[in-house]
């Protein structure tokens, strides 16, 4: 189990240059959830990704070190979403127009491993959330967030007449629901700036959303 909890929650990075395949994978039970995506140069090539032409030739191209192509993440969303693993080549066709040609580049990605049956429970502002497994299993958490968020949820109305449509988490909250109830059977905790501080203005209700699996 603690094996598998480590590789729900871990960052996993990979990268391809030009030319090169790209691979995602996650283990049994678990799909790719993309986090971010990079595809072009900010890095002269001799620290990444070396050019595949002969140095002379190389040194009369002046290589663009400020070149990104936008579509980068929308791509890998595409491609890897939501699959347990993914592979394909990397070149500047993929990816439509080529903003800097002559320059060799190259693609990272951030993603994670998110469990396949996993569970959501929100709790609104003061009120406690609990959260159980059955028997012989525990509680992995995937993420947690405390405060607002846009598209916010219908189990919180907001009673914030007036108030702008802001944007505000605690930047601990996931940090916090794995110490108090990660590899647990049951645990529970208030949704409240006593636990997880106030990261929005005063008098902004807010809520706890965790999600989590077995």
């Amino acid at each position: 189990v603690a094996g598998y909890i480590s590789q729900v929650l871990k960052n996993y990075t990979d990268h391809a240059c030009d030319g090169e395949y790209v691979s995602l994978r996650c283990p049994h039970r678990t799909t790719i959830s993309i986090q971010s995506s990079f595809y072009g140069r900010i890095v002269p090539s001799h620290q990444l990704c070396p050019s595949r032409y002969p140095h002379s030739y190389a040194t009369l191209i002046k290589e663009d070190v400020a070149c990104s192509v936008g579509t980068s993440l929308q791509k890998m969303l595409d491609e890897c979403q939501d699959r347990r693993s993914c592979q394909f080549l990397v070149n500047s066709r993929l990816f439509g127009a080529d903003p800097c040609p002559g320059t060799g580049k190259y693609l990272i990605v951030w993603y994670k491993c998110r469990p396949n049956e996993y569970k959501s429970k929100v709790a609104c502002e003061d009120d406690k959330l609990r959260l159980s497994c059955k028997k012989s299993m525990v509680i992995a958490i995937y993420s947690a967030i405390f405060g607002r968020t846009q598209g916010d949820s219908l189990e919180c109305p907001y009673q914030n007449l007036g108030m702008p449509m802001i944007e505000c988490q605690s930047a601990t909250a996931l940090q916090l629901m794995i110490k108090r109830c990660h590899g647990k059977r049951s645990c529970s905790i208030y949704a409240s700036t006593y636990e997880f501080g106030d990261p929005c203005y005063p008098g902004i209700r807010k809520h706890l959303n965790v999600i989590y699996t077995c």
